[in-house]
């Protein structure tokens, strides 16, 4: 039975207050807001008790759903658990004002700095830059630098960034974004880059390669180095997109792998809650010849302590006010310390053991395209009976909704056929996995044997299946009666 809910406007019962305020017993002043300013007619705003409007917000509450509520094995979007000393260690930094002099928030600044240190040094790079807002954010002012690079050099002609066919959407849309033309690149029959594809695509008009190791099919580039050596030998250069460092950080390092700047996702990787718009942040680390073009200003230590350098001619700029999204650069940098370099290292271990044994588990009940050892994802597909008996991939992703978990990513990447992309990062205990394993298998039998059943879910819920189309185009984000 779908439970209904209704809008608090159409709770309100006129006459009901949330709460009384004794009588103004003091002089009011008139003048305080001018006139202009005040509404000539009362606010319709619902009327209800107190515990009324608290049970409303209560129910909505509950019907969101995050990592502190169950398995979300959304790949490529790293959700993994935030651990709560990380928000705890936000909060004493809350009563910093962003105009407060350099003197006053030396704290601030030291953690800024060491975050970028150990960021770059994760990433195989000579600096790190902490401004971008998120990962998107990164990209662009990661392309932005190549293009500062090129044109630095008077090499105007290079006006081609090269994609692969399996890359994230962000990717082509952050290119066209700097000014760049577009070049895809088709993958080959093992998921990853077609050295031939590349070779004839680079030349003198080639900025760049944008990447990310392991793909979206959650699998290493194990050409990597000859992927750079292409590229670089065309006089591009190489973008690492950070989306999936989960599964390699303190393994291997983009910067050893060839590429020269990447975006790094703090709100995924390093912690702090992710989706809903926010809160991001997304540091550009880059090589040595890209130091000087880094957005301004850099945090700079001094033997007086730490300054904000402005004083760099060839900088692209600033790309964000102030400095970046500060509270997730300290619930990074809590991260960091909390683990350690072996921590680090362990938690990408254990990311890419618990993909490759949901994998294996899988393997038989849905078909898997790359059916080879992953890193920490990996994409199904639903089996030939599933679709013979047309039950789609939507069809699995709204009966997990049933089975309290969130879905993986669905239908991407787009070179896969119903794909699903299931991450079930490090943090997921074996007992969860063999869980949501069981509730997998199960779909696959109700697929086969009754479809229906999956046709017509998810039941629990609210709301069915919306018109995905009209709910993206033309949204109802307010109340009219």
């Amino acid at each position: 039975m779908r439970k209904e809910y209704n809008l608090i406007f159409e709770r309100s019962i006129e006459g009901h207050r949330a709460y009384d305020l004794p009588n103004i017993d003091v002089p009011v002043l008139d003048s305080l807001i001018p006139s202009e300013y005040l509404s000539e007619t009362d606010i319709p705003l619902p009327e209800l008790a107190e515990i009324d409007v608290v049970r409303h917000y209560t129910n909505l509450s509950r019907r969101n759903f995050g990592v502190d509520n169950g398995f979300y094995p959304l790949g490529s979007c790293t959700m993994k658990y935030n651990p709560k000393i990380n928000e705890e260690t936000a909060k004493l930094f809350n009563n910093i004002h962003p105009y407060a002099d350099q003197d006053c928030v030396q704290g601030a600044l030291h953690i800024m700095a060491h975050t970028a240190e150990m960021l770059a040094e994760i990433a195989g790079m000579d600096a790190c830059c902490l401004q971008p807002a998120a990962g998107a954010h990164g990209e662009l002012t990661g392309i932005m630098l190549i293009k500062a690079y090129h044109e630095s050099r008077n090499d105007f002609d290079r006006k081609i960034i090269i994609v692969p066919d399996a890359a994230h959407g962000t990717n082509p849309a952050t290119a066209a974004m700097a000014g760049y033309k577009i070049k895809e690149i088709k993958s080959a029959a093992d998921g990853g880059i077609d050295l031939d594809a590349l070779r004839a695509a680079v030349g003198p008009d080639t900025a760049g390669l944008m990447l990310t190791n392991p793909s979206t099919l959650g699998l290493f580039e194990k050409n990597i180095i000859e992927v750079a050596r292409i590229v670089h030998d065309a006089g591009g250069l190489l973008y690492y997109d950070g989306a999936n460092l989960n599964a390699v950080m303190g393994i291997v390092r983009p910067g050893d792998m060839g590429f020269d700047v990447m975006h790094i996702n703090l709100h995924k990787t390093f912690s702090t809650p992710h989706g809903g718009g926010g809160p991001g942040s997304g540091p550009v680390a880059v090589k040595e010849k890209l130091i000087p073009f880094l957005p301004k200003p850099v945090v700079k230590r001094t033997e007086n302590g730490y300054v904000l350098d402005y004083d760099r001619p060839q900088s692209i700029g600033r790309v964000k006010n102030f400095y970046g999204n500060f509270s997730v650069i300290v619930r990074a940098y809590t991260y960091l310390l909390s683990l350690g370099a072996d921590g680090i290292r362990e938690a990408a271990e254990n990311a890419v053991l618990n993909a490759n044994y949901i994998r294996s588990k899988l393997r038989g009940v849905y078909d898997i395209p790359y059916d080879r050892i992953c890193m920490h994802e990996f994409v199904a597909t639903p089996n030939e009976k599933m679709r013979a008996n047309h039950v789609t991939t939507m069809d699995v992703a709204k009966s997990l909704i049933d089975r309290g978990y969130h879905p993986p990513t669905i239908y991407f990447p787009l070179i896969v056929h119903e794909a699903m992309m299931i991450e079930p990062t490090e943090t997921e205990s074996k007992a969860t996995l063999d869980a949501f394993i069981e509730v997998m298998k199960q779909l696959a039998h109700e697929g086969e044997t009754n479809p229906e059943a999956l046709h017509n879910a998810p039941v629990t819920t609210p709301i069915g299946r919306p018109d995905d189309v009209k709910a993206a185009r033309m949204p109802i984000v307010k109340f009219c009666e």
